[in-house]
């Protein structure tokens, strides 16, 4: 029988939104059994609660948001994935903010958040979301589906028009954290330059710079890839992280130029027959 866990002590970590600009501080504490992910916005007098469940996003606008009425936290994807990727069902995530900070633009220091906490076992039996069917979201030449499997894998295809870019394949078969942070932790977020502008006109992207994003531009590269095939690898972690909203899945999820939207769509159609 598989236990529930959550993090032993808290943990805290300050840094940047990528998206807001601003300062955040984040506190990591252990939740009890059956809590599952909550994010308390401390710098609100209600303290508002939002639990990270699938029928909470309410946008996938270059990030994932989740609500609770007006009050948001967005950009969750990362921290998701690594939440996934270290077996915690059950964790409070107190935040100043409307955004965790962004790190270097991968996962790997949430990882390591994680790590320093330590994980406790709890008394409880684990709720793992065993995949029975093909589940599907289409739009267009995009998709994303998850099909029965004995383990987690991602199978994700990138298209990208830009040749330096192209298309990029990565299959990732989830067998420990250690291969999880070796291989898919690490990717950061990328852009390209010409979006950059586009996207702070828009209020987004305002904490980003070459120490947590890559970016290219006609040219090529403007900071040097931790993988060559770097980008598909961060899509996999985007798509473990939003489908962790769901909860912890067991299946084979095949997906091609599917992004946030087609990924918290599949989350929410799984949720709806496992709750």
């Amino acid at each position: 029988m598989i236990k529930q866990k959550t993090i032993a002590v808290d943990v805290s970590y300050t840094g940047i939104g990528l998206h807001s600009g601003t300062e955040v501080n984040m506190k990591l504490r252990p939740a009890p059994v059956d809590t599952g992910i909550v994010f308390i916005r401390t710098d609100l007098p209600e303290k508002t609660q939002i639990k990270a469940i699938a029928s909470n996003v309410t946008s996938t606008l270059r990030a994932t948001t989740i609500s609770n009425g007006d009050v948001k936290i967005f950009t969750i994807e990362h921290l998701m994935s690594a939440l996934f990727a270290s077996d915690i069902d059950n964790c409070y995530i107190e935040i100043d903010s409307e955004e965790p900070p962004v790190t270097d633009g991968s996962a790997n220091v949430f990882l390591e958040l994680l790590e320093k906490a330590g994980i406790k076992e709890q008394e409880k039996e684990a709720d793992i979301i065993t995949i029975n069917k093909v589940y599907r979201i289409d739009d267009k030449e995009r998709f994303i589906m998850v099909l029965p499997y004995d383990g987690f894998r991602v199978s994700f295809t990138s298209i990208n028009p830009h040749p330096l870019i192209g298309i990029q394949y990565h299959d990732f078969e989830f067998t420990s954290k250690d291969l999880y942070k070796k291989e898919i932790a690490i990717a950061r977020t990328i852009a390209y330059e010409k979006e950059v502008e586009a996207l702070r006109k828009m209020g987004l992207g305002l904490g980003g710079n070459l120490d947590n994003v890559i970016v290219y531009n006609d040219e090529g590269w403007m900071n040097k890839l931790r993988f060559p095939d770097e980008l598909v690898r961060h899509k996999i972690l985007d798509a473990i992280g939003d489908l962790r909203l769901a909860g912890r899945i067991k299946g084979h999820v095949i997906a091609v130029k599917s992004g946030h939207e087609l990924n918290t769509k599949l989350a929410k159609k799984i949720l709806a027959d496992f709750t």
